[in-house]
Order: structure tokens, then C-alpha cells, then sequence
């Protein structure tokens, strides 16, 4: 199974990226997903199943840890017709 992750962090700093969003963005570069897009007001990813939950995990972690206020996130499941 794909599956596709969108997410944001808070609070926004329209100056630069804050530490939580540097982090979340790392984390989700290093997990070898495909079809990665990061910029200021969200992010997505895509890959099997296995990598994007534990990027989605690490994610979390890492973007709190680092001072996130908020994480909103979705993961779809893609590339599989739904009966």
C-alpha cells in the first residue's frame, strides 16, 4: 500500500523557517519517501507504507520536541481503486 502524507507545523514565522519546521522537513527528506514538496505552508510525501508511517512518527517527535505548537497532518491511501 502508498500512502501520501500533507503536513504543517506552528506557529508560522513569515521571516524565516522555525526550528520545528526544519525539523519535520529533515525528518521527512531522510525517510527515502518519494514525490517530496516542502515549502512555507505545507508539505507533502509519498511512499510505501512502512516508510510514511515512521516518518509520520519521527515527524512528530522530532517537530514537537522542537517547539511546534501544532502539527495538522493527513495521510491518504493512493494508487489502490476504492470498490
Amino acid at each position: 500500500m502508498r500512502l501520501r502524507v500533507e503536513f504543517t507545523t506552528e506557529p508560522f514565522d513569515l521571516e524565516e523557517a522555525p526550528a520545528h519546521a526544519v525539523a519535520a522537513r529533515e525528518v521527512i527528506r531522510k525517510a527515502q519517501l518519494d514525490a517530496v514538496d516542502v515549502g512555507p505552508f505545507g508539505n507533502t510525501a509519498e511512499g510505501e507504507a512502512d516508510r510514511v508511517l515512521a516518518a509520520v512518527e519521527a515527524l512528530l517527535r522530532e517537530s514537537l520536541e522542537a517547539g511546534a505548537t501544532r502539527v495538522s497532518l493527513q495521510v491518504n491511501v493512493i494508487g489502490e481503486e476504492v470498490s
